[in-house]
């Protein structure tokens, strides 16, 4: 297991990067290695992102050296969804099976988890958010018949998609985090359209599901000041409050948000108009 740390930025430090600075600091890659779990530690809200292929054997963590505690969940709570084959996740000793786009919330206090492919040949591929609770809550499984959905965009604006809420007050509780998908209908690549600000939530995007030649243009910085990042299969955008985000695809694809803050209101929300962008 390794663990990378991410220290972020402010907005007004951007405009001195050139493309390998702002990739270092606002994009996490390779994320997703075989026989591997792989964490980055961004002080952003102080936000783990990670990802883990199991195959021939399980992968096991919980050691909290890295964050300062006994364990990792001794003071958080993980959101877990499965963007590969079907897998198992043992917290504790209890087993939960998960298909491709079932998320799996990991409340505080869990000592070990250990992740498995059902088959090596098209192994799960596991992606987790993890962030401070201050609260106990039990660990639940949320299939994806079980998240709720929320159709949005136009199709004649090239952003229909559908937004699956899974770790969410109206769906299942959590002390922080909120975690879901969204996947576009055919046609459609435009993401987070119209483009808004939630000054009291960061939020992290990982797109998954591109082709290998394709990319995502994921725009961010401040609305009257933008910045672009060419975003790869498993790439993870680490958005901080103060940014804008937004993307168009060259090809089909989808991805997992994940927020945490000062709230859990999902509407709140400051939209940028268009006309604004710079």
């Amino acid at each position: 297991m390794t663990m990378r740390v991410v220290y972020g930025a402010g907005p007004g430090d951007i405009d001195s990067y050139g493309t390998e600075r702002l990739r270092s600091e606002f994009l996490v890659e390779n994320l997703f290695r075989p026989g591997r779990i792989e964490f980055a530690y961004t002080h952003v809200d102080r936000l783990i992102v990670g990802g883990a292929v199991p195959t021939d054997k399980p992968l096991a963590f919980g050691d909290g050296a890295d964050v300062g505690t006994p364990h990792l969940f001794t003071a958080r709570e993980m959101g877990i969804a499965n963007l590969g084959g079907g897998g198992t996740i043992i917290v504790d000793g209890k087993s939960f099976a998960l298909a491709n786009r079932d998320i799996l919330y990991v409340g505080r206090g869990a000592k070990e988890i250990t992740l498995a492919s059902d088959d090596a040949a098209e192994p799960a591929r596991f992606y987790m958010n993890s962030v401070p609770a201050g609260a106990d809550i039990p660990h639940r499984l949320i299939s994806r018949a079980e998240s709720k959905p929320l159709d949005l965009g136009e199709e004649r604006r090239a952003n229909r998609r559908t937004l699956r809420m899974y770790i969410h007050p109206e769906v299942t509780p959590s002390c922080l985090l909120l975690m879901g998908i969204t996947d576009f209908a055919p046609g459609s690549v435009w993401n987070t359209m119209p483009p808004h600000l939630h000054e009291r939530r960061m939020e992290a995007y990982l797109y998954f599901d591109l082709a290998a030649e394709d990319r995502v243009v994921h725009l961010m910085g401040r609305p009257e000041n933008t910045r672009h990042l060419m975003v790869a299969n498993g790439d993870c955008v680490i958005s901080p409050a103060w940014s804008i985000h937004m993307g168009s695809g060259t090809g089909p694809y989808a991805f997992v948000w994940g927020m945490t803050g000062e709230n859990q209101a999902y509407n709140d929300v400051s939209p940028v108009p268009l006309e604004s962008l710079r």
